[in-house]
């Protein structure tokens, strides 16, 4: 296993928002993957896989149209999700997330829609953008582990990511973890 303090995030350009409904936002993430769609798809509904990578855990495959218990990290409440829409290796719909798999040149555009709290959207960027490249190194067999929750927000790339993120959505970063430096 590759370890996680060699790991060092690129630039906050992974994220937008398209709708700003109340207090739920939509975040859209995109990225560019070198493995073929089939090989994503696994790790979006493998429950081992997504252990590795994922800032959730889910008791039973996401490949199929249904109900698991999802349990974020760091909240040990799992909550009931009813998986909507499966069409693989293209499309995954549970709960507040949307993604869409498309063949791009030799590998795959990942895309994410996910509804999240207006006052957390740089978090969430942060913290999906870093999951995304924990994903890439799994996939591309040097996994680094799982980095999320409250373990990602003690790297200070995480710290940079939430400040870049919110002013490009043009919102005050949250001062998290508390006593984090401010950015």
């Amino acid at each position: 296993m590759t370890e996680p303090q060699l790991y060092s995030p690129g630039p906050a350009n992974l994220a937008r928002l398209v709708k700003k409904e109340g207090d739920k936002w939509t975040l859209v993430l995109v990225r560019e993957l070198r493995h073929s769609p089939e090989k994503v798809w696994q790790a979006l509904i493998d429950p081992a896989q997504l252990r590795e990578w994922a800032p959730f855990v889910v008791d039973a495959s996401l490949g199929a149209v249904g109900t698991v218990q999802l349990t974020w990290v760091g909240n040990p409440t799992p909550i009931e999700t009813k998986i909507t829409r499966v069409e693989a290796p293209k499309a995954l719909e549970y709960g507040d997330m949307r993604w869409e798999l498309e063949p791009s040149g030799s590998g795959t555009r990942l895309t994410l829609w996910t509804k999240i709290n207006r006052g957390f959207v740089s978090m969430g960027a942060a913290g999906w953008h870093i999951s995304f490249d924990v994903l890439d190194y799994l996939l591309s067999g040097t996994p680094i582990g799982r980095i999320a929750g409250a373990n990602a927000m003690k790297f200070a790339a995480w710290q940079r990511l939430n400040a870049e993120y919110a002013e490009q959505f043009g919102v005050k970063a949250p001062n998290f973890p508390p006593g984090a430096p401010k950015r």
